[in-house]
């Protein structure tokens, strides 16, 4: 065994330091960019403790995880899933392997951790200019902690501004146009209208939240708001200003979740009951329909991180609306809320328990952590029930709610799952952390669930998944299921990828075909593709998209529905991975590879199909050489996947727990379902059992002391 193996970090000196770095990055466990920060710091500081080094790399390393900092003590508590070192897929039996980060630490204590980095020149309490910043356990690189301090004292101010907001809204004249929004009607079980509370909370915060689970109407809900907003600034204006339309701006994260906004929201907007408002046609006109990204939106230049707008040179608009507001990371959400004018609100959307970005921080997630209980305080109970008529639910009132808990409103009925539909009650079971009940709900013949239990590589069941659609049953089905079997076949299909392939060659137009034809075709093939999509949690081993899409391209050319397995080939999806906006392609936009004849001739060729996203039926045709970004994406990572629906999703599960398989990594994938969920099961019971126990534990200080 090498004696690299017997080094423990608290005896370890700076050269001995250097080499495990090196070595951990010739490995990939860490990032080059995390060992040329600490060797930076050696050179700055050549008496800096090997411990300061070690940790100093480790923070960077986190960075690339998505903590916004290095929390110390989980790390000495569980250095494999707190580092996620070595990475998914690493032999760490290999007898010439560097020693585990757990070797490294045997024997470290908090006190003595903190001792070493109790370095002036490099290590700092917050105040002055060190590289790091350490608070308590957490250790920050000082950009980092610079953006949590902002993003914290930012809402913090707009949230103080509720009370005087509140105060300005006109009541009398607010609620009529809630009324006329949100006519009277309840589902069976729904005890308050969310939606109408939510516009009603946002009215009167500088400062909003909007969560929920998918269908639960966050899209309409805003679009309301904009409406009663837009109503009053029309109707009501504030005093000493004339009437005015407000100036609102909606955004999104990424390219392809502004074009799936900028779809939905036309519609909304065009189907807004406001025909008994007055002014109505004049409110509808000054909601916006188009959205942009962030960066476009705060103008991001190629080559820095510098914004056009900033503190200094602020945003003009009155209202930001930003969309999937999990995925802003937070130094992007830094960099909103200083561009933000003084008097601006600023609404978020998203999903709370979706995955969080996958840059440094959990922003959205970290908010709404007391979103589920409401916390709302007297006042502003009897404020809202004065504003809205409805009734917020005794156990939801806390005399001790925070300003922050004032701001934030979860959607709490569900119009695309029902009460009985097993993607919901999974859903549903796997946020609660309840795997007794996601264990029983296999067993009760829910017709959009159902399980695929592997044995090896090559099982049977797998291929007529993925080829079919067809999926084998649940484990230990209860005695009242028919034939011995669980009920689990669906009253409508679930497509596997033969559907799109057979909508393909089926659907083929004639040669000499219009155009009009060909794109026709097209939309066909990326609606039947979007039937079925395979879903994963890893990108490398046979269970991640690495392995995965080689072996489902071999199997579907094993059964004749590809011409090949590698490179460019007729009926090949491919997934952009990153913008590109001189082809108008965003990061996750998904398309097919179509034989389709060149203007003004008549020979076929290849090129690639992609619905335009501009909220019409278009198709862009791209030929491969052009494309310089994309990879085959048969298996579909849940991280990519995020914003995305498909008719019949296919989870599946790595054979043996990894730190990236957690609760919101299970409820991401399963809630990207709309009719049919098939999980696939390699590894057995425990695997699943214990992803729905572990939770995303992303270090940060946004919500604690720091």
């Amino acid at each position: 065994m090498s004696t690299d193996r017997t080094m423990r970090a608290a005896n370890t000196d700076g050269p001995h330091m250097d080499r495990l770095l090196a070595r951990w990055a010739e490995r990939d466990w860490l990032r080059a960019l995390d060992v040329a920060f600490a060797d930076f710091l050696r050179r700055e500081v050549p008496d800096a403790p090997p411990l300061l080094i070690l940790a100093a790399a480790l923070a960077s390393h986190q960075l690339g995880r998505g903590h916004a900092c290095l929390d110390l003590e989980a790390t000495l508590k569980d250095p494999t899933f707190a580092l996620s070192l070595p990475p998914e897929g690493a032999d760490t039996a290999e007898t010439d392997a560097p020693p585990h980060p757990a070797e490294v630490l045997d024997g470290l204590t908090l006190r003595d951790w903190q001792a070493a980095l109790a370095h002036p020149a490099l290590v700092g309490q917050g105040v002055g200019d060190t590289p790091l910043v350490l608070v308590g356990p957490r250790l920050y690189l000082r950009r980092y902690w610079r953006y949590e301090q902002a993003v914290r004292a930012g809402i913090d101010a707009r949230s103080a501004c509720s009370e005087a907001l509140q105060a300005a809204l006109p009541i009398a004249a607010m609620r009529p146009v809630l009324e006329r929004l949100f006519p009277p009607a309840r589902t069976l079980g729904q005890t308050a209208d969310w939606q109408k509370l939510a516009c009603a909370l946002a009215a009167r915060s500088a400062f909003s939240i909007i969560t929920g689970g998918p269908g639960t109407g966050k899209t309409t809900a805003v679009v309301q708001l904009l409406a009663l907003l837009q109503s009053l600034a029309l109707l009501e204006p504030p005093p000493g200003r004339p009437a005015r339309p407000l100036r609102i701006r909606l955004a999104a994260p990424t390219g392809k979740a502004a074009a799936r906004l900028n779809e939905s929201i036309a519609a909304a907007v065009a189907g807004l009951p406001l025909a008994d408002l007055a002014n109505g046609e004049a409110v509808r006109a000054a909601i916006p329909v188009t959205v942009s990204t962030l960066h476009r939106l705060l103008g991001s230049r190629p080559d820095t991180r510098r914004l056009r707008h900033h503190a200094g040179n602020p945003l003009a608009l009155d209202v930001l609306v930003i969309d999937e507001a999990s995925m802003v990371d937070l130094e992007m959400m830094a960099a909103v809320l200083d561009a933000l004018p003084a008097h601006a609100r600023l609404v978020l959307l998203g999903d709370k328990d979706q995955l969080a970005s996958v840059e440094a921080g959990a922003v959205l997630g970290e908010l709404c952590g007391r979103a589920r209980e409401g916390h709302y305080t007297p006042s502003t109970r009897d404020w809202l029930e004065r504003a809205t008529g409805e009734q917020i639910p005794a156990d939801l009132v806390d005399p001790d709610g925070t300003a922050l808990d004032q701001s934030v409103v979860m959607l709490r009925h569900s119009h695309r799952f029902s009460a009985d539909s097993g993607i919901g009650q999974l859903a549903e079971a796997v946020n609660a952390g309840d795997s007794v009940k996601v264990r029983d709900l296999w067993t009760r013949g829910h017709a959009d669930l159902a399980l695929v239990a592997l044995h090896g590589t090559e099982d049977a069941a797998f291929r007529s998944l993925i080829i079919e659609g067809a999926a084998t049953s649940p484990i230990d089905p209860k005695p009242d299921a028919v034939d011995g079997h669980a009920r689990t076949a669906a009253p409508s299909p679930r497509h596997g990828y033969r559907h799109y392939l057979d909508t393909l060659r089926d659907g083929q137009p004639a040669r000499d075909a219009d155009a009009s034809a060909y794109d026709a075709w097209a939309r066909d093939v990326l609606q039947a593709h979007g039937r079925f999509q395979c879903l994963c949690a890893l990108r490398r081993g046979p269970w991640g998209v690495e392995g995965l899409n080689l072996r489902i391209a071999g199997l579907l050319h094993d059964a004749d529905l590809i011409p090949a397995d590698s490179g460019w080939y007729l009926g090949r999806p491919v997934l952009v991975t990153r913008n590109d906006y001189g082809l108008g392609l965003m990061n996750g936009d998904i398309g097919i590879a179509l034989l389709r004849p060149a203007p003004g001739d008549r020979d076929r060729t290849l090129r690639v199909a992609f619905p335009a996203g501009d909220g019409r039926d278009g198709i862009k045709w791209i030929l491969p050489s052009r494309l310089q970004a994309v990879e085959t994406v048969y298996a579909l990572t849940v991280h990519k996947s995020q914003g995305s629906e498909f008719g019949h999703a296919a989870l599946v599960l790595p054979e043996t727990l990894s730190p990236i398989l957690t609760r919101e990594l299970l409820y991401t994938g399963i809630t990207r379902a709309r009719a049919h969920l098939t999980l696939v099961r390699p590894g057995g019971d425990e695997v699943l059992e214990q992803a729905v126990q572990r939770r995303v534990s992303r270090a940060s200080g946004l919500m604690g002391d720091g």
